[in-house]
């Protein structure tokens, strides 16, 4: 060294003479974590770090000395590795720290180490884009300081993949979110950071899915397209894992699912020309599974009775295929991309997804035309309702309503009693004697003028309304002399008095007109009343939306609000903002060291009684062991070792899968894994079946004598 530097740099930066880049060293070889490498003999003395050491490295970083940043960061590698052995053959690795002193280094490092970093090398003091990424790449700064970055989000990542605690995680990572754009400048990290976000997203509780969230949406906008086509498949495939439910669900379970359907729309908005493939892809498989549905129901035309009869599908078979459509996981995907073509129905690559869909959503309302799927053709018109309402296009939908009041569930009287109130928006079917009912008749003929009532107020103010409800008033009129219950009477002929009331609004506004039908002035007529939605029948639904509303919160003890009103993201974002604000003034911060270390010692514990079983096994017979056992335990392993997230088990969903039969059938994984598990007992050894063998004829021996 030059003999004048090493007097500036004893002069200046003193703590640069001193530091040991062991630590750096190994983390700027690859983005992966570094595995420690057992030493023969470990070192006697260790020199701890102190709260003096600590406040010098922070109170140096703050000023931009790279000795204390180096420091810091080093103190930080050994916080985030708290408590893990080096090794079998050698001492504890990182251990030479007390509890204070890991918290102290935990929250420095994480609130202040973006704007330091930031700063010395030459960046942005937030936010950026990965052209910015780019250019910064390209200068000396980063050539020697770029890998302190990449140190820092290492780490961070180890932690936020190793804690358990919901609030220590939500903390790491909204801190790491403000350094989410560096990250374009390490790719391998950014897919693991990516699939760890995916998963705490979907399987997060509390804080945790919210800024999850955020962190994704910030990559998808500040990284671009590379990060934003993972994202996009990756987000909608985790959604699909969360809508596998049963017959019925909760209320806490549907405004979580309507939550991360809300996210995925977000998601999908913020590049609607590269989501409109993915979207393409994911609404043709729904119409794919529509289609084997239809397909299984045999030809519909055949002349030959014989032929007909011999190709009829068994009823087992039509249930099979009903159920793949009648799911929740399938019911829920036309609702999300409901929602992602009515939020984007101002831009012009999503407007063609709207007549496929629609078409998907009406052939599901009419598949099985039974009282028993009301709850899904209720769903359905629901959609298409708000499709017609986004679009500005017509589809009639009144035909599928009044179908309903046709059939004699809801025309005669019900002979089941009064049963139990029924949520239409919380089940997809209901059983036999639940049709039966009074309450279930009740809430199909209010949700049939729910429904009825928002479309035609969609066209009550066109100039050709008064074509459009004469048929609509014909049935409404037959369905009222037909029905028994007065109450039903009385609730249809309100219907009936608000749609003949429009219409004469409307032939009242028509009779001054003079243009043609054809004329393209027909696209401002009544222009200024649709805008105060000043017709009779908009300020009739506003009044049965109140109803409906009402209903459905003395139903549900949660109150959870069926729309687009629930999960509003400026109020989470604002609450959990407010949270975080308030956990930084208090004077209790998360204990980093408590949680660490009892984390530690329960993976301590388990590694100790697996230890002990693999002892206690030894004893057995290596043949019936050795095939089974370790076929699985590599399996596991090697899973674990390129996900980072755990076992298929807990709920995580595979990424980078581009196949489009992924959502065929959602049992495909299970079945696949008990097709493999059949194939092994077959290969197993033969002392077992010969075993079973030589214990059937005892039976037969006792009863001869």
């Amino acid at each position: 060294m030059d003999p004048e530097f090493f007097k500036y740099l004893e002069e200046c930066d003193k703590e640069l003479l001193e530091f040991n880049d062991d630590g750096i060293a190994d983390d700027q070889e690859s983005d992966e974590e570094p595995k420690s490498v057992p030493k023969e003999e470990p070192k006697e003395s260790v020199k701890p770090i102190t709260m003096e050491m600590v406040d010098s490295w922070c109170k140096g970083a703050e000023d931009g000395k790279i000795g204390s940043i180096r420091s810091i960061l080093q103190a930080f590698r050994r916080a985030c590795h708290y408590g893990e052995d080096s090794g079998d053959n050698s001492a504890p690795k990182f251990s030479v720290m007390s509890g204070s002193v890991l918290d102290k280094v935990m929250h420095y490092v994480l609130k202040n180490m973006d704007s330091i970093l930031r700063q010395l090398l030459g960046a942005p003091s937030s936010g950026g884009k990965k052209e910015k990424i780019s250019e910064l790449m390209m200068t000396n700064s980063w050539k020697r300081n770029g890998n302190l970055m990449r140190v820092y989000l290492v780490n961070a990542f180890h932690m936020i993949t190793e804690m358990t605690d919901d609030q220590m995680i939500a903390f790491t990572i909204l801190r790491v979110r403000a350094s989410a754009v560096f990250l374009a400048a390490f790719p391998s990290l950014l897919r693991k950071y990516v699939k760890t976000l995916l998963y705490t997203w979907a399987r997060g509780r509390g804080a945790m899915p919210f800024i999850s969230f955020l962190f994704l949406r910030d990559l998808c906008v500040q990284v671009g397209p590379d990060c934003l086509d993972t994202c996009l498949k990756g987000i909608y495939k985790a959604y699909l894992v969360n809508c596998k439910l049963s017959k019925s669900i909760s209320g806490s379970k549907l405004q979580h699912i309507q939550f991360l359907g809300n996210c995925v729309k977000e998601l999908y908005t913020v590049d609607p020309q590269s989501a409109y493939q993915h979207a393409f892809v994911f609404i043709r498989q729904l119409a794919v599974i529509l289609r084997g549905a239809l397909t299984e129901r045999g030809p519909k035309t055949s002349k030959d009775k014989k032929q007909k009869e011999r190709n009829k599908p068994t009823n087992k078979q039509l249930e099979k295929s009903y159920q793949k459509v009648y799911d929740w996981q399938f019911i829920f995907c036309l609702e999300l991309w409901t929602g992602v073509v009515c939020g984007c129905s101002s831009e012009e690559d999503f407007r063609p997804l709207a007549y496929p869909l629609t078409q998907i959503i009406h052939g599901v309302a009419c598949l099985v035309p039974s009282a028993r799927y009301f709850p899904v053709r209720i769903r359905c018109v629901k959609m298409l309702n708000c499709i017609a309402e986004a679009t500005g296009t017509f589809i009639p939908v009144s035909s599928l309503l009044l179908d309903m009041l046709e059939m004699k569930e809801l025309r005669g009287r019900p002979d089941g009693g009064v049963g139990k109130a029924v949520n239409m928006f919380n089940v997809k079917q209901v059983d036999k004697k639940m049709v039966k009912t009074r309450a279930f008749q009740e809430a199909c003929i209010y949700s049939v003028v729910d429904e009825l009532a928002k479309h035609l107020a969609q066209w009550s103010y066109s100039v050709a309304f008064i074509e459009m409800s004469f048929l609509p008033l014909v049935q409404l009129r037959n369905f009222c002399k037909t029905i028994k219950a007065d109450r039903f009477r009385k609730e249809m002929k309100d219907l009936i008095r608000q749609v003949e009331a429009n219409v004469e609004f409307i032939s009242a506004k028509r009779a001054g007109i003079t243009f043609p039908p054809n004329d393209p002035a027909v696209d401002s007529f009544l222009q200024a009343e649709k805008e105060v939605r000043s017709s009779p029948l908009s300020e009739y639904v506003a009044t049965l939306h109140q109803r409906a509303q009402n209903r459905i919160d003395s139903l549900d003890e949660t109150s959870v609000i069926v729309g687009a009103e629930s999960s509003t993201f400026s109020k989470r974002l604002s609450e959990a903002q407010k949270q975080q604000e308030e956990h930084d003034d208090s004077e209790e911060p998360i204990a980093f060291s408590k949680n660490l270390l009892a984390e530690k010692k329960k993976t301590k514990a388990a590694k100790e009684k697996s230890k002990k079983r693999a002892r206690d096994d030894d004893d057995v017979p290596a043949e019936e062991d050795v095939v089974e056992d370790l076929v699985l335990s590599s399996d596991e392993e090697a899973e674990d070792e390129n996900d980072g997230l755990g076992s298929d088990e807990d709920g995580s969903a595979p990424v980078e899968d581009d196949s489009d039969e992924d959502f065929v059938d959602p049992d495909s994984a299970w079945k696949k894994q008990k097709e493999k598990l059949k194939k092994r007992s077959k290969y197993q050894p033969s002392n077992k079946a010969s075993s079973k063998t030589k214990r059937k004829p005892h039976p037969k021996k006792k009863a001869k004598h």
